[in-house]
């Protein structure tokens, strides 16, 4: 065993998988047994493997400027570039743009930034952020405490009351109704309990609200129609700021080119990473709208710098690698292949496991989607320590498809968007295949209701 700390593992199960080598959808194993990644890796790697013209970007940008960082007023062509493209395509009012280096640290970067900025227009109070139940936001300190899946949380010891952090009601109506409620009575309680939330709390001490627009780690959850549209008449009643983390649903992940577009979200905020660059170099983006950056600017210079940053901020050969991936999302027109073979992928996955005795929900936008797996069809009861996304991932891997149980017993996938409908069938063969074998084993096993 190599002595290496394995970021979210089980320390008793490492290295279970050595892979070697990728191209298009696919990935190879030492051993040469061929897979697809049908989690585009961590839901990054859009542009799926090998993909030569971003190699090279970052190649050529290497030879040229390996590096330089970005304090103290340098700057390179790359990051100004890249700030320029990006704020012609947010829907940020006159947006400003922080270079980091992975989803984390770009909401630890937001949470920061919301302190500076209230503190400048001369607002300290305003400070709590609201997240939600089995939302994700990433594993840093900031970010970690704003995450509310269990595993994340467990033996750490978030310091959740120190940051100011409140949790309000996932929007998942599936695990989340009470007896009879539909939709539209789920959604308006939900929200009723979030604005007596704010109203309890006081809203002049609470600075955001960050959500995903299609949640990824937690199960891909969509929130029913009417919930952003209520959720955002309650935030901006209150003066409360909408923080989109967009890290998993950007760049035509959704079928549109954000989350929000697909979503109808307005956002204040957003968080960008991963799709960026294909995940081929390490870059992160968070964006704030002009207002703020305005209210900074003689807050540093009082102080005489702004005191945050990392040496990695703007790194040339991210910024090069992020530029030629928007570059290729925009030639290619990829949102839109996105939205058509993800459109095929949703019909697909309910054909095949609407009626599936294991499966209790199908849901998922665009090429993003989660199965719910089921010990009771009926009444919807899960599995304890999520036995059955266990079985049905491992079915898969010995299927030829990578995917990852998230949130227990939620089988997700998500694969790149280059993906084709052909390759959408074999994936889904495939997956088909898989959860009939964790459901036989299961069965075997009595964990089956009958």
């Amino acid at each position: 065993m190599a002595p290496v700390i394995y970021p979210t593992t089980n320390f008793t199960a490492t290295e279970q998988l050595c892979l070697d080598r990728g191209e298009g959808i696919y990935v190879y194993d030492t051993d040469g047994n061929k897979y697809i990644e049908g989690l585009a890796g961590l839901w990054c790697t859009s542009l799926g493997y090998s993909n030569t013209e971003v190699m090279d970007a970052i190649t050529e940008q290497l030879h040229k400027l390996p590096f330089t960082h970005t304090f103290g007023g340098k700057t390179h062509k790359p990051i100004m570039e890249l700030a320029e493209k990006l704020k012609a395509m947010v829907p940020v009012e006159d947006a400003y743009i922080f270079f980091g280096n992975s989803g984390s640290d770009a909401n630890d970067t937001h949470y920061k930034m919301l302190r500076y900025y209230f503190n400048a227009i001369g607002k300290p109070e305003k400070r709590k952020i609201i997240t939600r139940e089995r939302g994700y936001h990433g594993v840093t300190v900031a970010a970690g405490s704003l995450t509310s899946l269990p595993a994340n949380l467990a033996h750490f010891d978030a310091p959740l009351e120190a940051l100011h952090v409140l949790r309000s009601d996932a929007p998942h109506y599936y695990t989340g109704r009470q007896g009879n409620e539909t939709e539209e009575q789920f959604v308006d309680r939900i929200i009723n309990n979030l604005e007596e939330q704010i109203l309890a709390e006081d809203p002049d001490t609470i600075a955001a609200m960050i959500v995903e627009p299609i949640t990824g780690a937690s199960g891909v959850i969509v929130p029913p129609e009417g919930y952003y549209e209520k959720l955002q008449a309650v935030l901006r009643k209150h003066g409360i700021l909408v923080w989109a983390d967009e890290v998993i649903c950007g760049f035509g992940r959704t079928g549109a080119d954000f989350g929000c577009t697909t979503m109808g979200i307005k956002p204040d905020l957003m968080t960008f990473a991963k799709q960026l660059s294909s995940a081929y170099f390490p870059i992160s983006a968070s964006v704030i709208p002009g207002y703020m950056y305005e209210a900074m600017i003689a807050q540093t210079n009082e102080v005489g710098v702004f005191g945050h940053g990392y040496t990695y901020s703007g790194h040339p050969a991210a910024c090069a690698a992020a530029l030629k991936t928007l570059e290729i999302y925009e030639r290619d027109n990829l949102f839109e292949h996105a939205a058509d073979v993800g459109a095929y992928m949703q019909a697909q996955l309910r054909e095949v496991f609407n009626d599936h005795p294991l499966v209790g929900e199908v849901r998922g936008k665009g090429l993003i989607a989660a199965l719910e797996l089921v010990s009771n069809k009926t009444t919807g009861a899960s599995f304890d320590k999520g036995a059955a996304g266990a079985a049905a991932q491992k079915a898969c891997q010995e299927n030829g498809l990578i995917l990852r149980a998230v949130a227990g017993n939620a089988l997700a996938l998500c694969p790149p968007i280059i993906i084709t409908k052909d390759e959408v069938d074999d994936m889904l063969a495939r997956m088909k295949t898989a959860v009939d074998t964790a459901y036989a084993e299961l069965s075997e096993q009595g964990l089956i209701a009958a």
